[in-house]
């Protein structure tokens, strides 16, 4: 491993550790002081606590090294105005939101994609479809959670490009949300407002918080402070739109076929 590395391993792997003190803290003094107990398997647990610090200083690596280096030159080389128009038009045309369309649809496929790899997701659908019994699809939920996802950040970058304020579209999302929550199925209402939670999770944020810094610093006239952040809470927000809505619309067609079953 190269000195350069190494030493920021090792600075990343002191922060780690101290992040993670006062929560092993906590545990030993509730098992201990609170419960009188001993801890049970304690050498175990000792060793996954190595492997907890362990894993997140090399993904907090990764990320300083990988993801967000990655979100940030996509978005750049996608907002590129030669990418856009050429070398000789770049110069002539004047940028309109219409022309960032290569940005939208690399939001929403990246968007889609984190998400159906996420893998608290993952644990969540197979969860869901055990306690209700196989009524919730796994990859149903999946899918219905990744496309709102995809919608959320595809439409969060073209609030960037534009940039609308933030609270328009937040505030619209949420009457749509409180609306679909009156009609969508009892079952599903819990489970969509925990959809939008366990999206924003290990690896959709570095991807969609680069996406959306590199777009603010490059399309002209953003700010990435003002308008860089913001594309988490689309993220959180369209999953529960598109998962009640998932709902509706298997509910809707299950009761189509119901009659043409009874005869």
């Amino acid at each position: 491993m190269p000195t350069d590395l190494l030493h920021s391993f090792l600075a990343t792997l002191q922060n780690t550790v101290m992040d993670v003190l006062p929560i092993v803290a906590l545990i030993f003094i509730f098992q201990l002081v609170v419960l009188r107990q001993p801890m049970p398997n304690l050498p175990r647990v000792i060793i996954g606590m190595v492997y907890v610090t362990l894993g997140l200083s090399l993904f907090l690596m990764g990320l300083e090294l990988a993801l967000f280096p990655l979100g940030e030159s996509m978005a750049r080389q996608l907002t590129d105005p030669v990418f856009l128009f050429g070398e000789e038009a770049a110069l002539l045309v004047q940028v309109d939101w219409s022309h960032y369309y290569w940005v939208y649809l690399f939001a929403a496929a990246i968007g889609f994609s984190t998400t159906v790899a996420e893998p608290s997701l993952i644990a969540v659908a197979i969860k869901a479809s055990q306690v209700s019994g196989g009524a919730i699809s796994v990859n149903g939920l999946r899918f219905a959670v990744a496309t709102g996802v995809a919608l959320g950040i595809s439409l969060g970058s073209y609030r960037i490009v534009v940039g609308d304020p933030l609270h328009y579209y937040i505030i619209g999302g949420y009457i749509l949300v409180v609306i679909q929550t009156q009609f969508a199925p009892r079952f599903i209402v819990p489970l969509a407002y925990d959809s939008g939670g366990v999206t924003t999770s290990t690896v959709t944020v570095p991807l969609v918080t680069a996406l959306g810094l590199g777009l603010a610093a490059t399309v002209p006239g953003r700010n990435p402070l003002m308008d860089g952040f913001g594309l988490i809470a689309f993220a959180s927000l369209f999953p529960m739109i598109t998962v009640m809505g998932y709902a509706q619309l298997t509910q809707c067609l299950n009761r189509r076929q119901e009659p043409e079953e009874k005869p």
